[in-house]
């Protein structure tokens, strides 16, 4: 890993060590049009093509029903179905405390305005499956999908090497009332779902992680369709904020959990010493030995970087610059650091706060805004769900009140409709 003196980058320097490198975006952003575009046309024909050339399965249907998911989920071994329930249990709680009834507000006498709340009615899911299946991110989706109320939730993801979908995923689709499956991955998943096909419904927003191309999917059929994303999530990445009270094994250990998600994911240390970041380095190299995806975590090590501060003050600067999708705070100095941060997806506090924690049961959400997105996005949770309707009632009294504000405000804005719309009431 490259080593970078804080004091020494310019403040463009620093922006440019910042920007997530994703030169082949132009190649994919055509592959992923195409497929688009097939889609569109082409619906489930596309579909059952594309799992055969991308997936090496021949399809003869692309979903799998109630009785299919519940006898694949027969399968679980007791401790994953035990784990599953605990992490379940843990985020629908976390989920639920985030449903809050807004009050209603007179803002002057007889006018009255509130917020109501209302499920966005039909939502796809997308579960990634290809170096790894996330039953996690079914949970993280499912929970707030279901607590939200949507009337129709669609879930896509890739098909086994055997044509079906694994038993953890049929175990999470159990507990979450979800009846259907469809077995269908990458960019072709987003297209169904914001197109529709003659299997697949089409939905309103898509949620879901996913590689490159299913990033670019989400951002393109955003721009030519109706169908809203949660967010640009590209690329896993970590940045790990650590000072000398930092273990460098649990550092090591934490920079390596993300590195293990793809080649393309990034693992950022941020430390005030040469001695601390030597230890941790140190580490990396004795752990990642033993990881069976070590040939993936050791490509992402080397997509990474290592930036020396002067203090954990200085190391929040940089923080804040780079936006990281998870950002851990390995010092036990971790509470004066709080206020200072303002760009991040989730944060870890302390050394004994593992980011594989929030990944899969502490109960946050681990769908989070990366490649900077976080300066301006949130991670997925409740709201993400749900659309704030405005409501207002005007009385008689509140008519009085507030007409004249209204028509001298249309009249100055030129919209003479706009004022007789309220001088037409004053005058009966």
């Amino acid at each position: 890993m490259k080593i970078y003196s804080y004091k020494d980058l310019s403040k463009q320097e620093i922006e440019e060590i910042c920007l997530r490198q994703l030169e082949d975006d132009s190649s994919i952003q055509d592959r992923v049009k195409n497929i688009v575009e097939r889609v569109k046309t082409e619906g489930d024909s596309a579909l059952l093509d594309y799992a055969q050339q991308f997936d090496q399965v021949t399809l003869t249907q692309l979903y799998l029903g109630k009785e299919e998911i519940e006898s694949i989920a027969a399968d679980i071994p007791a401790a994953e179905k035990e784990a599953i329930d605990t992490a379940y249990s843990n985020i629908r709680t976390f989920h639920a405390a985030q449903a809050v009834s807004e009050s209603r507000i007179e803002t002057m006498p007889g006018v009255n305005c509130w917020r109501e709340s209302r499920a966005i009615e039909r939502v796809g899911l997308y579960i990634p499956g290809g170096t790894a299946v996330l039953p996690s991110t079914f949970l993280m989706l499912g929970i707030p999908a279901v607590l939200a109320g949507c009337k129709e939730i669609v879930v896509c993801s890739p098909p086994q090497k055997d044509g079906k979908t694994n038993c953890y995923l049929a175990y999470c689709a159990l507990k979450l009332g979800i009846e259907r499956i469809y077995l269908v991955g990458g960019a072709q998943a987003v297209a169904a779902m914001a197109y529709g096909t003659e299997s697949v419904p089409k939905v309103y927003k898509i949620f879901g992680p996913g590689n490159r191309y299913v990033t670019q999917a989400k951002q393109l059929i955003q721009s030519a369709t109706m169908t809203a994303i949660d967010m640009p999530a590209g690329p896993s990445e970590v940045l790990v904020l650590a000072d000398e009270t930092a273990n460098p094994a649990y550092v090591a250990s934490d920079l390596l959990a993300q590195a293990e998600h793809g080649t393309d994911s990034q693992a950022i240390l941020v430390a005030t010493s040469l001695n601390v970041i030597e230890n941790i380095l140190k580490q990396i190299e004795l752990q990642i030995q033993d990881l069976p995806r070590k040939d993936i975590a050791a490509k992402a090590i080397a997509n990474s970087y290592v930036v020396l501060a002067d203090n954990l003050e200085q190391g929040m600067l940089f923080s804040n610059t780079y936006a990281p999708e998870h950002l851990i705070l390995s010092t036990t100095g971790f509470e004066p650091l709080i206020p200072l941060i303002y760009n991040a997806g989730s944060v870890f506090l302390g050394n004994l706060t593992p980011e594989s924690a929030g990944d899969y049961a502490s109960g946050t959400n681990h769908t989070l805004p990366t490649s900077g997105f976080a300066k301006a996005y949130s991670g997925v949770s409740l709201d993400s769900f749900l659309k704030k309707i405005t409501f207002q009632h005007i009385t008689e009294q509140g008519l009085t009140n507030i007409g004249r504000t209204v028509e001298v405000l249309a009249e100055a804005e030129g919209l003479q409709a706009h004022k007789n719309a309220i001088t037409i009431r004053l005058k009966s």
